[in-house]
């Protein structure tokens, strides 16, 4: 009996030291070092280091632009920077400029002054109405400058154009001496002509205007075009198709697209002339182009004046304000080449 213990026990103690065995060996997993992948050393993206503020005599400027141009921004300053001076304080310029930022003078608005030169200085410059710009006619090359481009002339008056109103705001004006127009026995108005030598001025001024401040050939006016109810200026003789050719200055429709579209405007002033709806049609297509003519449905003396504005621009051979076949065919061209964005 005791010898039958004995062999029990030592069996016990064989098993449970081989499960003990087994359990560290199935237990026991040594560890494999895993690779840390190394940093990888940014490289510091360059930044180019702002223009300097540049001080003129105790006055600042600042010339370049560091802002995005497609977007329309510009933080070129094209004079000198004004600044406030509050009592018991410094304003620094330590982080100038922001880059939201673009120019007020976003139209360029053009006028007949129907007055002689030294009129037209003395109105401009002692009344109650002015311009940024005189374009004189006295056959020399000077362009006498009446109002700082960063502030409001009073040229533009009560105006329109497209989104935007009140002009004056938002616009630089450019008056251009020329003795506007006399009617006629029959009531028609007779334009007067510019001269080449002002034409030429006119270009050169208008060039650097809109270059310098980005002004889209859409901004680029009539009076009568922003006014068309109560303004003419600068006339049927003002020569808006030489500018846009030689100048690439302003709008101009494609003589191709208009061609196009004059069979099928004929058919609609054959069928359709008088009736509600093309009417509204017309008038609303003369809103899209971005003037500020009502939708009434009917010829009334405001849209004749309106189309009578669009004329002397776009059709100076014919500015009855009667809505015609070419007329509407150029009408329709302009908003396909100038489609509102």
């Amino acid at each position: 009996m005791r010898k039958t213990l004995y062999i029990i026990g030592l069996s016990a103690f064989v098993f449970s030291c081989t499960s003990q065995q087994n359990v560290k060996k199935n237990t026991y997993k040594p560890k494999t070092p895993v690779a840390q992948p190394k940093p990888v050393a940014k490289t510091p993206v360059p930044v180019a280091p702002k223009p300097k503020v540049v001080s003129d005599h105790g006055v600042d400027f600042f010339t370049t632009n560091i802002a995005d141009p497609t977007k329309n921004d510009n933080t070129a300053s094209y004079g000198s920077i004004v600044s406030a001076k509050p009592a018991g304080y410094k304003v620094v310029k330590t982080y100038f400029p922001a880059i939201a930022q673009n120019f007020r003078q976003r139209y360029l608005i053009l006028h007949y002054t129907a007055l002689p030169d030294d009129k037209s200085i003395t109105v401009l410059t002692q009344q109650a109405v002015s311009a940024h710009y005189l374009v004189n006619n006295t056959g020399d090359n000077e362009i006498y400058q009446l109002v700082d481009e960063n502030k409001r002339s009073y040229h533009a008056g009560v105006s329109s154009w497209r989104n935007d109103k009140n002009l004056n705001d938002t616009s630089i004006g450019v008056e251009i001496v020329n003795a506007g127009y006399s009617s006629d026995s029959t009531g028609k108005r007779i334009f007067a002509p510019f001269s080449d030598e002002q034409v030429r001025k006119v270009a050169a001024l208008a060039k650097d205007i809109i270059t310098r401040y980005q002004i889209p050939a859409t901004n680029v006016l009539a009076h009568s075009d922003i006014a068309p109810t109560r303004k003419q200026d600068p006339g049927p003789m003002f020569p808006w198709k030489k500018l846009y050719d030689e100048y690439q200055i302003g709008m101009w429709y494609d003589e191709a697209t208009k061609q196009g579209l004059v069979s099928m405007a004929e058919t609609d002033f054959a069928t359709r002339y008088n009736e509600p709806s093309f009417i509204f049609l017309v008038q609303t297509a003369l809103q899209k182009f971005g003037y500020g003519v009502e939708a009434s449905g009917k010829w009334d003396d405001a849209t004749k004046k309106t189309i009578e504005a669009f004329q002397y621009h776009f059709r100076p051979q014919n500015y009855d304000g009667i809505m015609d076949a070419e007329t509407w065919a150029i009408l329709q061209a302009l908003n396909q080449k100038y489609p509102v964005k």
